[in-house]
């Protein structure tokens, strides 16, 4: 099934039945299988910083993957993009550039995309490619809300499609050890567990103005309302505003608080009671907190804190001792645990991946779960989507992880997905 539309055609307003009414039979566009020693005809979905500045260099630099096509609205990207490809040693010569991601998975020769849009968009962008046929690698964090991770989970389940999410920690030997430490109960019982994340940037409002030839702007905004061009907002700064992303909470969070639940064993479920504080400097043109303290209670009665204040990393509390890990780095009180290696630990030996990118090619060759996988890397996102919440509505939150629903509170259950501005849906 076609679902491209023409960017004249979205700005005219009369392509909702083409965005949102995708059913089961876009997947007749999936490839064969992909065999042992094939490889992996790729496409991207944003190929700005993050996608271009360090996901295609590392994809190009493997020999599982072709890399076929790229899109994004910003044509200096795809054209950076294209340049460094033809530059690498597989050589350029069949990638093609689009600006509207649909054109590329209207393709039928490609596996797999790899999608580094903003946060406001990986849900459409993941949705409509296991509706096409294609297995995912996403960026974190996984979802702009808790209503679109739920939505994006039960579309890759249903397609039957492989989905890496880029929290990369997960292949990181250092994040497994500690996990894998407190999952043993090498620190006795855990208490709690302290994600620091880091403090919220500010910045000064600066002038609206034209976006860039090469932008097309109400694409990139997609399913966010319209609003005047600012270079503050667009590309990397659109971290720091709702409409988009959920700040360090979800930033930072996605990374820390999904090693916590991954030590917490929690990674399929979640907190039960959410609370939060946090400043909005009223001079600040970001949105989000620059300071905040979130504290999620889970049904066992341990606590995880997510602050911004602190050395970065995540500190697992038990009652006979601490573990501390970031990237680089690992401690323990009790330093003789650091001896044990990771899958040797105890009874509890959990995935093991020494590179996130690999581990996605393992996937899709072997139809097998990823490092990061879909469920997994949504009830991590939704612990930073919970905290936002807490602090935006000013008080404590009960939250029932089994159907995903805060208890007894409408207002805070209208939040848990917002509208897309016409004509995107899901």
């Amino acid at each position: 099934m076609s679902f491209s539309i023409s960017r004249r055609g979205f700005l005219a307003g009369g392509v909702a039945a083409a965005v949102s009414g995708l059913g089961p039979q876009a997947r007749a566009g999936a490839r064969r299988r992909v065999a042992a020693n094939d490889r992996i005809a790729i496409g991207f979905i944003g190929v700005g910083s993050l996608g271009g500045g360090h996901h295609l260099p590392r994809v190009l630099g493997m020999p599982d993957f072709e890399v076929l096509a790229v899109a994004d609205p910003d044509r200096r990207h795809t054209a950076s993009a294209l340049e460094r490809i033809a530059g690498s040693k597989k050589g350029g010569a069949n990638a093609t550039a689009y600006v509207d991601y649909r054109e590329l998975l209207d393709r039928n020769d490609l596996d797999a995309v790899l999608i580094s849009t903003p946060d406001h968009w990986h849900a459409l962008n993941l949705i409509h490619a296991c509706q096409a046929g294609k297995d995912v690698y996403c960026e974190k964090p996984l979802s702009l809300t808790i209503g679109e991770g739920r939505a994006m989970v039960e579309a890759a389940r249903r397609a039957g499609r492989v989905v890496q999410v880029g929290t990369q920690q997960r292949s990181d030997r250092r994040f497994r050890q500690a996990c894998e430490l407190v999952r043993n109960g090498k620190i006795g019982k855990l208490k709690s567990v302290r994600c620091v994340l880091g403090r919220g940037p500010t910045e000064k409002r600066t002038a609206d103005a034209a976006p860039p030839p090469e932008l097309d702007w109400q694409l990139w905004l997609g399913p966010a309302p319209s609003v005047p061009f600012n270079e503050r907002r667009c590309h990397y700064q659109f971290r720091w505003f709702f409409d988009y992303s959920g700040g360090k909470l979800t930033d930072w969070g996605a990374h820390h608080l999904d090693i916590a639940q991954w030590g917490l064993g929690h990674e399929d479920s979640g907190p039960v009671a959410v609370e939060g504080t946090g400043t909005f400097p009223s001079d600040n043109f970001f949105e989000t907190p620059v300071d905040f303290e979130v504290r999620a209670t889970y049904a066992d009665g341990a606590e995880l804190i997510a602050t911004g204040a602190g050395e970065n990393g995540v500190t697992f509390t038990g009652s006979d001792g601490e573990i501390f890990v970031s990237r680089g780095k690992i401690t323990a009180t009790n330093p003789e645990l650091l001896k044990l290696e990771p899958g040797a630990v105890g009874p509890v030996v959990l995935h093991a991946s020494a590179d996130h990118h690999a581990d996605f090619v393992r996937a899709v060759r072997e139809r097998g779960r990823t490092a990061s996988d879909i469920e997994v890397a949504h009830r991590s996102a939704t612990v930073g989507h919970l905290g936002n919440l807490a602090i935006r509505l000013g008080r404590r939150l009960q939250w029932d992880p089994v159907v995903e629903r805060f208890v007894g509170d409408d207002a805070a259950n209208r939040l848990i997905s917002k509208p897309m501005r016409h004509p995107w849906s899901l």
